[in-house]
């Protein structure tokens, strides 16, 4: 599999764990779970094709790492500065699932032939 679509798989599955793990972290957001659930698919489904096109332009594994911790830190640290409360809980899972994705898709994800010239 190419690296965006590795990146965009992997962090859609991870943006849905993501979001559930806000029952685990914070319990009084049981209510709007579905919520928070979709918009951190959505937070996942964009780190991910991020970070796999920077992983196909860039062939370094400490590099795809750091990039992406720093992609899912700087999405999970908007969306906790636009909820105002909750910041570790939010901006955790997310740099996390960042580091995860850059990880994936530079060890396993394939180049395709344009990219390989």
């Amino acid at each position: 599999m190419n690296k965006p679509v590795l990146g965009l798989v992997l962090g859609g599955i991870l943006g849905v764990l993501d979001g559930l793990s806000a029952l685990l972290s914070a319990p009084e957001v049981a209510p709007e779970i579905a919520g928070i659930v979709v918009g951190s698919t959505i937070k996942g489904l964009l780190a991910g094709i991020v970070i796999g096109a920077f992983s196909r332009k860039v062939q370094s594994l400490a590099l795809g790492v750091g990039f992406g911790l720093l992609v899912g830190f700087a999405l999970a640290l908007v969306i906790a500065v636009m909820e105002g409360i909750h910041y570790v809980e939010i901006i955790l899972p997310g740099s996390l699932l960042g580091g995860i994705v850059g990880f994936a898709t530079q060890r396993y994800g394939s180049r395709t032939a344009a990219a390989a010239h």
